[in-house]
């Protein structure tokens, strides 16, 4: 990686702690982490496999008074150039430019707001960093502001950071996602109270976070947030070491609890580098298979009534047929030709009535063989 290519981009963590020896024997109850001397006298490595993921060193006097915490290194083509700058948009030096031999060039700053964080540049031939580890990898970065707004306009001109996706959280404020070269690498929030100072919070990338939490308190740690589902589906909590350094992780989303349904609302520390779960297009649905036809019961053809009850038809005829036939008679047989005629009717009427009631019955007598 070039000088160019590293600008904005987190680059190295650090430990500094008033407890180095327990501070390293916290962490890797915890964390996928081992410790290896460098060449540095009093410095010490974290290793996750054979990736170099951050130091540990004690606070230097001139840091008296200021508590255990974990300082980021951001990249920069020229750390002295950035440090101009950075006073220029209102920052404060508090590390001067220094050279690491064989290592690189760093500075401490404050930002606008009191958050502390460092700039480093690679030493010229020194090697890229390697390939990250699935897991103990810094995932996440998190500042904690006064003015979220003013905050992501110093970054922004600083390392070129980007406004991201906000989420609003009510009471607590917007919180702020940044991106780095078109990806969200971390958040802004504001300070939840005056005794919160502006700081910077980093995430590890943990298998499973509940057994983070269980471990951090089994080493005698403390749990400050959490354990929390977070929009995309990821768990986090927050901690603080033994020392008073505090840090936090961060698990995938779970597979086996992912929900297709609405996304769960925007949550105070929401780490967005795991794509959100996707859920199927169209989810088929299983069709019971339809019913069997219900057979008639051997029971009396109920059906047959309707067709009876609607002579109206052959009344209609049979009054029609009597007037023709009354009209043909002679005066004598009138009376004869009337009767003959209404009998005549009467059967017509029935007729229809005695032919339903056959077919009806013989319905029922082919369910009953059936």
């Amino acid at each position: 990686m070039s000088n160019a290519e590293s600008r904005g981009r987190f680059i190295w963590h650090e430990l500094l702690t008033t407890d180095t020896a327990a501070a390293a024997a916290f962490y890797p109850k915890v964390l996928p982490w081992r410790t290896q001397p460098s060449s540095m006298p009093g410095y010490n490595l974290w290793m996750a496999g054979q990736t170099q993921i951050g130091g540990l060193m004690a606070l230097p006097p001139e840091a008296a008074g200021t508590p255990p915490h974990w300082l980021i290194y951001v990249g920069t083509p020229s750390v002295d150039a950035s440090c101009s700058q950075a006073q220029g948009l209102g920052a404060k030096v508090l590390k001067a430019p220094s050279d690491i031999p064989n290592v690189g060039r760093f500075a401490v700053l404050s930002d606008p707001q009191g958050a502390t964080f460092a700039l480093f540049t690679p030493a010229a031939g020194a090697p890229p960093p390697g390939p990250q580890p699935p897991q103990g990898a810094f995932s996440w970065h998190e500042l904690a502001t006064t003015d979220v707004s003013g905050a992501l306009r110093f970054y922004g001109e600083l390392f070129g950071w980007r406004r991201g996706a906000g989420h609003d959280m009510g009471a607590m404020g917007v919180y702020q996602l940044f991106e780095h070269a078109g990806n969200a690498v971390g958040g802004m929030s504001n300070v939840q109270g005056p005794s919160s100072p502006p700081s910077w919070l980093s995430y590890v990338h943990v298998s499973e976070c509940n057994r983070a939490v269980g471990a951090v308190k089994a080493a005698g740690g403390r749990l400050l947030h959490g354990p929390m589902e977070v929009p995309g589906g990821s768990w986090i909590a927050l901690f603080m070491d033994p020392q008073g350094g505090a840090f936090a992780v961060q698990e995938a989303p779970r597979a086996s609890q992912a929900r297709p349904a609405t996304a769960p609302a925007a949550a105070a520390k929401p780490p967005g580098a795991p794509k959100p779960y996707a859920p199927p297009a169209a989810v088929p649905t299983v069709k019971a298979a339809p019913a069997p036809a219900a057979r008639p019961a051997a029971v009396t053809p109920v059906a047959a009534k309707p067709a009876a009850a609607k002579p109206a038809a052959p009344k209609k005829a049979a009054r029609k047929a009597r007037k023709k036939v009354a009209r043909r008679a002679r005066p004598g047989k009138r009376k004869a030709a009337k009767k003959s005629a209404k009998k005549s009717a009467r059967k017509s009427a029935r007729r229809p009535a005695k032919k339903s009631a056959r077919r009806a019955a013989s319905r029922g007598a082919r369910g009953r063989r059936r």
